[in-house]
């Protein structure tokens, strides 16, 4: 099987910075493009940024400039740097990845637990 589990949510103040980092273990083969996700209370699920394995990234417009994007490939993981958060960005972050287990054609999507970020205004 394959595991995401992500960590470094937390409670900060608006201004203030975060790193999140998602580490993928199990069976894996390849993994393709990574990326937050994040849900805030009563609303729906939404695309924060992602990854490609090449290296493309592509971010909401409510953290392109704040937030960035990256990933280990040698460690299977990916990160998120957040800086001057604001209290909108409070949510439970989860992180995603396409990935290509041994054995087993074609990718599929995994998900990471969710880790709760909390900006105090």
């Amino acid at each position: 099987q394959v595991q995401l589990v992500e960590s470094g949510g937390g409670l900060v103040q608006a201004g203030g910075s975060l790193r999140l980092s998602c580490a993928a273990s199990g069976s894996i083969f390849s993994i393709n493009t990574m990326g937050w996700y994040r849900q805030a209370p009563g609303k729906q699920r939404e695309l924060v940024a992602h990854i490609t394995g090449g290296g493309s990234t592509n971010y909401a417009d409510s953290v392109k400039g704040r937030f960035t994007i990256s990933r280990d490939n040698a460690k299977n993981t990916v990160y998120l740097q957040m800086n001057s958060l604001k209290p909108e960005d409070t949510a439970v972050y989860y992180c995603a990845a396409e990935v290509q287990r041994y054995s087993v054609s074609g990718y599929r999507d995994y998900w990471g637990q969710g880790t709760q970020v909390t900006v105090s205004s």
